[in-house]
């Protein structure tokens, strides 16, 4: 048979049971109070950052443009079409690069190129429609983007203790832009037919841009020592040049062909390379 508990164990009971209530109850309390609130430690903070790195978000061209020729309506929709691509990928790039670089990598490595795409884009859109209409200007406003709210322009640098925060000599760091060597590109003007006289001008003063593009390339590869992940030079400063580059070898083709047959193959002699 069972024996009764004595009376001193029934309150003993309860007092336990009650103050284990009491202890259940206060965890609730506490991870209530917790869930409801914000973390206050900057490592958190820094997590929901990277998490968010927000989102790029360019002016519209298409409502921007004039009555479009039937005759350059199939070329303008694929550079409209192309515009939207290029933002696309821009997105996926700065999902894509979380805690990368220093604090201007978005702008340097995402949203300088970007703009550099766009404003190849546009001013071909611009072009097609000036074959047989009034040329449409001030285009190129368009081309720059934001980076929108969402992780805002903090997410756009490394997070504390993050590799690419380290000090130059360190971590990633140390394998970014060292420093050594030069920023060289193929000649253009040796590669040039016969340029008509009517587009000479235009010509030359292009193919001047392409010497004061290599120039300033090469001195934001010394001002920027020590920056950036391993792909910084690649991402910030080759990826950027290459891109103005096509954009102004684009323009020379173009004044060429307009008097003369317009030379081809040009825009492989965009790209440019990082020479000990």
């Amino acid at each position: 048979m069972s024996r009764a508990l004595p009376k001193y164990d029934k309150r003993r009971v309860a007092v336990i049971g009650g103050a284990a209530a009491v202890v259940l109850s206060g965890a609730v309390i506490a991870g209530s109070a917790l869930a409801g609130t914000p973390a206050r430690s900057d490592g958190a903070a820094g997590a929901r950052t990277l998490a968010s790195p927000g989102t790029i978000t360019c002016p519209d061209v298409a409502s921007r443009l004039p009555v479009v020729p039937a005759s350059a309506k199939a070329e303008v929709d694929r550079d409209l079409a192309l515009l939207q691509t290029q933002i696309k990928e821009a997105n996926t790039r700065l999902a894509a690069t979380v805690g990368q670089g220093g604090p201007n990598f978005a702008d340097n490595a995402i949203l300088g190129p970007l703009k550099d795409k766009r404003v190849a884009t546009v001013n071909r859109i611009a072009t097609a429609i000036g074959r047989t209409a009034a040329k449409p200007a001030g285009l190129d406003a368009l081309a720059p983007c934001t980076l929108d709210a969402g992780g805002g322009g903090a997410s756009t640098g490394a997070a504390p203790n993050t590799p690419a925060a380290q000090q130059p000599g360190g971590g990633d760091a140390a394998d970014g832009n060292t420093g050594a060597g030069t920023i060289t590109c193929p000649d253009v003007a040796s590669r040039l037919p016969a340029v008509p006289a009517s587009a000479k001008a235009e010509v030359d003063r292009d193919l001047a841009l392409l010497q004061t593009q290599i120039k300033e390339a090469n001195t934001r590869l010394a001002a920027t020592v020590g920056q950036g992940g391993p792909n910084f030079v690649d991402n910030a400063i080759l990826g950027p040049l290459e891109d103005k580059r096509a954009s102004t070898i684009d323009r020379i083709a173009i004044a060429i062909g307009r008097a003369s047959a317009k030379p081809t193959g040009l825009d492989s002699l965009a790209a440019c390379t990082l020479t000990p």
